[in-house]
């Protein structure tokens, strides 16, 4: 007798013309709804266990909303909070439901989205059927680059944040005659978590590939990103029905994009046609991986959740005197991204950052399907980590979520901290003391066992 249940379901969340978009550094407002934004949930239940795995369409969601959330579903579900994950696509074309560096939240969008994740999970649990699970990966190591770039002598990677020298240049538009090389080494592996139904139809498929997004586009566009179109082509491959949920959540992708400076020619130019060539990609490798699944039909199901203390980076009372100074003769609604209003934006950010406890508590979980591990960081973590735990943990089953179960920003290893780049400028969004990052692998890998 089968004691493996599963169901997946999706709510529409895609916001009203005109909404604050962010994950800029100055705000944007939808113009142009390119494509619909999902709430995207999968419940999985044996005989004593259930585990309810949500992916959203949006940049970042705060732990305090998560936790919000978590409540409503455990009242209307009765799934523990622990048991729940949630997490962010990453797309830069959404919803903002928090202040990330320039652009802030859309407190209306805010209220309602929590209500559409929570009727997300509450309509998988109503589909729960008996199921068999499996896994499988494969090496797509074609789209996705490092970011971070030595530079050659004569070329000057300044730090919005201290005025000197970084390094490390991120994104370096413009200076590509300076490039020495790439950074560090990327994930290129593509894994998911395959559902069917005893009797063969497609439920659902949770996949995880470590690249940041695509973002060809115009500011103002609402679109999901390469995650929609993988979702719609693995769709297709499979023949599956109206009713299977497909979705790709976000790997350890905080230094790894496909903004390629060293090759800038390798994809077309016109909007949105580099991320479906990405994403129909990706969706046909994995469909060729997924016809050697082995299938599971009794998978055991436990889930482990805590939260550690990290120590925050702060800025000194004179930094944060010189920040203010700044911020008092700034008008930040005529900012614009350039060199100059860096070190505006980045001055807020201190004075902000002033005001911040001086440790703070990130959540880490870890989910256990049969066979399978799946890690979940409230952060965004550069591949090193990614591939540091996949080859800690005792499984070769293991992908890591971020932007799960909270959103506190970039937390990189502390060696690249010193090293500098945007991923490191003090904010916000970049906050975590320089031994965080090895605090949280070692906390993911002792509960993943």
């Amino acid at each position: 007798m089968n004691h493996f249940f599963a169901g997946a379901a999706k709510t529409d969340i895609t916001p009203p013309l005109g909404t604050i978009i962010n994950g800029e550094f100055v705000a944007f407002y939808a113009h142009t709804i390119h494509d619909p934004l999902y709430s995207k949930a999968l419940v999985l239940q044996n005989a004593g266990t259930t585990l309810a795995i949500v992916i959203v369409d949006i940049c970042a969601m705060d732990k305090e909303f998560i936790v919000e959330v978590k409540k409503e579903i455990t009242v209307l579900t009765g799934i523990p909070a622990e048991h729940i994950l949630i997490a962010a696509t990453h797309t830069h074309y959404a919803g903002s439901i928090l202040d990330l560096l320039g652009g802030p939240c859309d407190l209306p969008y805010r209220k309602s989205l929590g209500k559409k994740i929570v009727q997300s999970v509450a309509e998988a649990v109503q589909r729960l059927r008996p199921a068999r699970i499996g896994f499988a990966s494969v090496a797509v190591p074609e789209h996705v680059v490092c970011r971070r770039y030595y530079m050659k002598p004569g070329y000057k990677a300044v730090n919005p944040v201290t005025g000197g020298l970084d390094i490390i240049k991120t994104n370096p538009a413009g200076g590509e005659a300076y490039i020495d090389k790439r950074a560090s080494t990327v994930d290129p592996e593509l894994s998911a978590v395959a559902i069917q139904s005893i009797d063969g139809e497609w439920i659902s498929l949770l996949a995880n590939y470590s690249m940041h997004y695509v973002g060809d586009c115009a500011n103002g566009t609402i679109t999901a990103d390469y995650f929609a179109v993988f979702a719609r082509h693995i769709t297709a491959n499979l023949k599956a029905g109206e009713n299977f949920i497909a979705m790709l959540s976000n790997g350890t992708s905080g230094e790894a994009n496909i903004w390629d400076f060293l090759q800038p020619d390798r994809y077309p130019k016109e909007e949105h046609q580099k991320k479906e060539i990405i994403g129909s990609d990706l969706a046909w490798k994995l469909y060729e991986a997924l016809k050697n699944i082995e299938w599971q039909t009794d998978p055991s199901l436990s889930a482990s959740f805590k939260y550690i203390t990290l120590g925050v980076r702060k800025p000194s009372d004179a930094e944060v005197e010189a920040a203010k100074k700044i911020v008092s003769q700034t008008d930040y609604r005529l900012i614009s991204p350039d060199a100059e209003a860096m070190v505006k934006i980045y001055a807020r950010e201190q004075v902000f950052l002033n005001e911040y406890p001086d440790t703070i508590e990130f959540p880490v979980q870890v989910l256990k399907i049969g066979d399978m591990t799946i890690g979940a960081l409230g952060g965004e973590f550069f591949a090193e980590t990614g591939l540091a735990l996949k080859k800690k943990i005792n499984t070769d089953k293991y992908f890591t979520i971020t932007m799960a179960n909270g959103y506190i920003g970039y937390i990189p290893p502390a060696h690249e901290i010193e090293k500098g780049g945007y991923e490191t400028w003090r904010c916000r969004t970049s906050h975590i003391k320089e031994d965080g990052e090895g605090i949280v692998r070692n906390a993911l890998s002792e509960m993943a066992g």
